[in-house]
């Protein structure tokens, strides 16, 4: 191998393990689908006991006996009682607020993912697609560094970072020193022992509980590093760690949503219904599916434009994968595709399934425009509550960085 392939190779390596890429399109991601779970969760809250508690169609010991086959992971497995159960959902509901404002993040994450798995495993035949989507995304979402911009991590962090460059004046804590931190050590402990005792209960899904012991040993660690040497090389490797497994977790993120898309688009190919054009034509018929029956009807009397937005569904889905690298394509595309989801929470009443598309599309907007938006968002924030502008939450990166995918 040549020099400059040993130095291109070093690079590479050297940019996955410093940097994590994606900050903005991880965030937005986090809080479209924290947010779309939260809402999900608060509108179903008078009918949780039928959906995914004891009084459901799908009792307690049909749902073990499923688990037992399929080897899913649910904490309402542990236990029947109907306290057991509210605990679970409150700590859903908890947990998709405090990760949508992006509270310990990582941490809420975890909380997050098994909020998710346990009512979506306990009764399985719930859900309109959506809850596939939030369910993958809720397991990759624990991985990333989904908390650098966009959270009250992100502004913790550059509150401490301005502290530290006043450390010259009298009686600032010197740069470098650690913080003091009771809330992390406390919460480590709790969920630790919670943890001891979920291993003793669980039955099945023991890919995720060995998730759950990996992020908690890495918390602990993180922990120590930051406490005993937050310039070390422990504190440099753990760092180098979590960058190469946030980015390999934005790429799974990537490679997920193009892969619904490019089987949702293949199949279609395949179906009749579309290629006929009268796959829209029925379910704008159906009372289940036409929540405004009049916008409904206006639509389907229109034959060619129901026969183009089919054709184009098809064109657009199988398409996208191909435009990646593409970027004006690839954004035309994009927003074409947002567009498909919001007609299909108004004209087919399915607002969460399309929530949950929106936000895994999201991974792949311009960082500009996060940006800009962004930055609106703090505008209208601070005109409403009158405040002066934040601390900056922009993330520390090199501008020679290279552009990426969701760049």
């Amino acid at each position: 191998m040549s020099d400059a392939s040993e130095r291109r190779n070093g690079g590479a390596v050297q940019r996955i393990t410093a940097t994590a890429f994606g900050p903005y399109q991880t965030a937005i991601v986090r809080i479209g689908f924290a947010a779309t779970w939260l809402l999900f969760l608060l509108r179903e809250l008078p009918n949780r006991h039928e959906m995914y508690g004891p009084q459901g169609p799908w009792s307690w010991e049909m749902g073990r006996r499923l688990i037992s086959g399929n080897d899913a992971f649910t904490a309402l497995m542990w236990s029947d009682s109907t306290l057991w159960f509210e605990v679970v959902y409150a700590v859903a509901v908890l947990s998709s607020a405090l990760l949508l404002v992006g509270w310990r993040t990582r941490t809420m994450s975890a909380l997050f993912m098994i909020g998710v798995l346990s009512l979506q495993n306990r009764s399985i035949f719930m859900g309109d697609g959506g809850d596939n989507v939030i369910h993958l995304m809720a397991i990759y979402l624990v991985v990333t560094r989904c908390g650098q911009v966009w959270s009250l991590d992100a502004r913790s962090a550059a509150r401490a970072t301005e502290r530290e460059s006043k450390g010259s004046e009298p009686g600032a804590r010197m740069p470098g020193a650690p913080q003091t931190d009771r809330v992390g050590p406390l919460l480590w402990t709790v969920l630790g022992t919670a943890l001891v005792v979920a291993t003793f209960l669980n039955e099945t899904g023991w890919f995720i509980l060995l998730l759950l012991w990996v992020l908690w040993v890495g918390q602990g660690l993180w922990w120590m590093a930051n406490r005993r040497a937050p310039q070390g090389e422990p504190r440099i490797l753990l760092d180098a760690l979590a960058n190469l497994a946030h980015n390999a977790g934005l790429l799974v993120i990537m490679a997920e949503v193009c892969l619904i898309y490019a089987t949702a688009g293949w199949y279609k190919i395949q179906g009749s219904r579309w290629q006929d054009g009268t796959a829209l034509y029925y379910p704008l018929k159906l009372d289940y599916f036409t929540p405004w029956p009049a916008l409904s009807d206006l639509l389907a009397s229109g034959g060619l434009m129901v026969l183009v937005l089919t054709y184009g569904t098809v064109v657009v889905q199988v398409a996208f994968p191909f435009t990646l690298f593409n970027r004006r394509v690839k954004n035309v595309l994009l927003v074409a595709m947002m567009l498909e989801h919001a007609g299909i929470a108004v004209l087919l009443g399915l607002p969460f399934f399309s929530l949950a598309m929106i936000a895994a599309d999201a991974v792949f907007l311009p960082t500009a425009f996060l940006v800009w938006l962004g930055a609106r968002v703090v505008r209208g924030r601070d005109r409403v509550f009158s405040r002066a502008p934040a601390v900056s939450e922009q993330p520390q990166e090199s501008p020679e960085q290279p552009r990426t995918l969701v760049g």
